[in-house]
């Protein structure tokens, strides 16, 4: 007699197919991709009204600590996923044919020297340009309803105990000061980027401006992020090599993170 109690499973095995083949399309619709990149944020917005920012007042630490923990709650399941894909193509956990731009064209020698330069770049502009920020928040965001939202860097941790203060950016450190953005760089540059390398010029200029915007969390920096941002990514598209936002981006924030730390453990911060 035939078998027809394991046919109600196909349906389910087909849909998932199905997605896998759509993600992991060589061209993404602007549609999709659009969607790609803001659905992570305005989760990661979710999470925090929903999850962290509770469980952070509750112990009363500063607010900052729950930015981090709705970024780890998205963006964990969200490197899973981009692994889950590998597995569904590869049979193993991997990022081959899920993350490109990773074949390494670029000489060890060039790109030490274009990471060093754009963490400079980062470094210096993003810092400069915190006056644009503090002016876009003044006159366009101050009815953003988060804890602790202004132009300012350290608005998301004035007026905690010392001891709060160290073990929060000791706690944070590895998260938003490198893995975190090491993530996003897989997802963004190394997943996303090269799907709408069909836009031509305007894929690095598509992928630069909708990251920014993901950050519904700042949506004042925007502007800065846009400026900062836009020649590593240009970079990347142009050389398909996503060592190099890998270094500027996680690397430009282990570094401010690592200054800020030891700022705060000395005592020297504001």
């Amino acid at each position: 007699m035939e078998n027809t109690l394991t046919r109600p499973a196909a349906p389910t095995a087909t849909r998932s197919n199905r997605l896998v083949d759509l993600l992991l399309a060589d061209r993404h619709s602007l549609a999709l991709s659009t969607a790609l990149h803001l659905v992570p944020g305005a989760l990661v917005v979710a999470a925090y009204l929903f999850l962290a920012e509770p469980f952070v007042k509750a112990i009363k630490y500063p607010i900052f600590l729950a930015w981090a923990i709705a970024l780890v709650i998205v963006l964990g399941p969200l490197m899973f996923g981009l692994l889950w894909l590998g597995r569904k193509r590869t049979g193993r956990y991997t990022l081959r044919t899920v993350a490109h731009y990773r074949d390494k064209p670029i000489s060890r020698g060039k790109i030490i020297a274009l990471i060093a330069g754009l963490i400079v770049w980062m470094t210096v502009v993003s810092l400069s340009l915190v006056p644009l920020d503090n002016f876009v928040f003044d006159n366009f965001f101050t009815w953003i309803p988060f804890e602790g939202a202004g132009g300012s860097a350290t608005t998301y941790i004035d007026g905690y105990s010392h001891a709060q203060l160290v073990v929060t950016m000791l706690v944070c450190l590895p998260l938003t000061g490198f893995t975190l953005p090491l993530i996003e760089e897989y997802y963004f540059r190394g997943f996303l980027l090269p799907r709408i390398a069909h836009l031509r010029w305007g894929a690095p200029v598509l992928n630069t401006v909708l990251f920014s915007v993901y950050h519904f969390w700042a949506p004042w920096t925007v502007l800065s992020k846009i400026v900062f941002l836009f020649p590593a990514v240009w970079l990347v598209w142009r050389k398909h090599d996503i060592r190099i936002s890998i270094g500027m981006h996680p690397g430009t924030c282990l570094l401010m993170a690592t200054i800020g730390t030891i700022a705060i453990i000395l005592g020297v911060t504001p």
